[in-house]
């Protein structure tokens, strides 16, 4: 099997193009060991996100991909159902942006290799764009929590969207002084969105998803 992929119609709409390449990116992030080089270099090779996925062998090596990683995209290929996926994720109330969407956050395309597809429970807005990340120590001390107390929730309260990991300590006290000030909040997670961590901040996130988003860019694992 060789590099194949339809080519856009001109009857389609760029925001069918687009909906349509997310389950292509949703597959890619489901494959272990693909992240946003390998998936830029595959891409090259075929011409398109589409195509990529439906890429041989003889492609796959050709753009870098080693033998663990080839055996996996082409398991990838022949069992996973991108639409079922897609669907699991919208029953989840999970929103997916890949990085052509309009809606991906503008600050994260910037990065060097940004996370070609996001998970996002909540809601992005227009005003994320203005907005500070706040992490620390999991043990702060008193001056520390009081600190970030105050400055979050005089950031948050004056429209600036306050970011953080959901750990415990400053993440911690970074969102709620967020939420108590009236502000919006966002937090990034270092695992799919049906894991939580840690457990004792569950209750927080469910806030967050309120007046702000939890985001991620690995798959759940349910």
């Amino acid at each position: 099997m060789t590099c194949k992929g339809s080519k856009r119609s001109a009857s389609e709409s760029p925001n069918y193009y687009i909906m349509n390449n997310t389950r292509y990116y949703l597959g890619f992030n489901i494959v272990n060991g693909i992240g946003p080089a390998r998936l830029d270099r595959l891409i090259e090779r075929c011409g398109s996100i589409e195509a990529a996925w439906r890429a041989g062998l003889p492609d796959m090596i050709a753009a870098g991909l080693d033998a663990k990683i080839c055996t996996a995209l082409i398991q990838a290929q022949h069992t996973l159902d991108l639409d079922a996926e897609l669907e699991r994720a919208e029953h989840a109330g999970i929103q997916l942006l890949t990085r052509e969407d309009e809606g991906y956050p503008a600050a994260l395309a910037q990065i060097p290799a940004p996370p070609p597809l996001i998970y996002v429970k909540g809601r992005l807005e227009e005003v994320d764009g203005w907005s500070v990340a706040v992490v620390g120590t999991r043990s702060p001390s008193t001056y520390g929590r009081d600190a970030t107390r105050r400055i979050a929730g005089d950031l948050a309260g004056a429209g600036v969207t306050v970011v953080s990991g959901l750990a415990i300590g400053i993440d911690t006290i970074a969102h709620a002084a967020a939420l108590e000030s009236g502000g919006r909040t966002l937090a990034v997670l270092a695992s799919g969105l049906d894991q939580v961590y840690p457990e004792r901040n569950r209750g927080l996130a469910d806030e967050i998803m309120t007046r702000g988003a939890l985001i991620s860019e690995f798959p759940e694992t349910l």
